[in-house]
């Protein structure tokens, strides 16, 4: 019976320990991978710059896109988009899961989300100095673009994930002050 118990209990540590949505981590990691892999491949191997740029910055834009409207959503519960209003100024917008929904995402996918989106960004750092010290200016301009995408991800995801706590926190007040209100209501109207 102890051991029933026992296998049962690592079977459920196992299984918390996997990717709740497998293919999406693939597909976050994939295009990145690809991007880099790409460029640090053909950078060393084929010297046609024109099939670099553009083969790299699809990449790095599938990526964008993915992270953005894909994986954001499914790993972490996050949306963000930026849009101008009537006058001409940049607006942010963000949505997320409510808070519940938010507390049972799978904690291997949204490490592997922000860890990748983090370190995606230095890689093209670390590939922008290289190309700075070998003065390739136009290898510079591929890392900026493919700079550039990772960057507005992280910026996007960092405001939208601020957001996100600042909704729960003021969820969780409202919850909290709406429970003593009604206990004390209660309590009085026994009398």
């Amino acid at each position: 019976m102890r051991s029933d118990n026992l296998s049962e209990q690592m079977m459920t540590q196992v299984v918390s320990e996997n990717y709740a949505n497998p293919i999406t981590c693939f597909f976050h990691v994939l295009f990145k991978a690809a991007a880099l892999a790409f460029y640090i491949l053909f950078s060393l191997f084929v010297k046609s710059f024109v099939i670099i740029f553009v083969i790299t910055v699809l990449l790095a834009a599938l990526d964008f896109w993915v992270v953005k409207n894909v994986s954001g959503r499914i790993l972490v519960g996050l949306r963000w988009w930026n849009e101008i209003d009537d006058e001409g100024n940049s607006v942010w917008k963000f949505e997320c899961l409510d808070g519940e929904s938010l507390a049972r995402m799978n904690k291997k996918d949204s490490w592997l989300f922000w860890w990748t989106l983090y370190l995606t960004a230095a890689a093209w750092i670390v590939l922008g100095i290289f190309s700075l010290i070998r003065l390739e200016a136009d290898y510079l301009l591929v890392v900026g673009v493919c700079l550039s995408l990772s960057i507005a991800n992280i910026v996007g995801f960092t405001k939208c994930n601020k957001d996100a706590k600042k909704n729960i926190q003021a969820f969780a007040q409202n919850a909290i002050a709406s429970r003593v209100t009604s206990s004390l209501q209660s309590a009085f109207s026994v009398f």
